[in-house]
């Protein structure tokens, strides 16, 4: 299940399950918002942007999954 440049993904907040867009994937330590990810080749992130309120988030791919 590899996701891709613009599929559409769900996954879970402390609210319950969401879904939005996938964005940009990331393979490096990166900051996003103020906070450090350790992202790598074996455990990428993705930024996506929720389709209920518009904002961005980063989420390791394995916490996704493609609708």
């Amino acid at each position: 299940m590899a996701i891709k440049k613009n599929d559409t993904v769900r996954w879970n907040t402390s609210q319950g399950e969401t879904e939005g867009t996938a964005e940009e994937k990331r393979t490096k330590e990166f900051t996003f918002e103020g906070q450090k990810f350790k992202a790598s080749e074996d455990e990428p992130y993705w930024i996506v942007t929720s389709s209920k309120t518009g904002s961005k988030a980063a989420h390791k791919e394995s916490s996704l999954s493609k609708k």
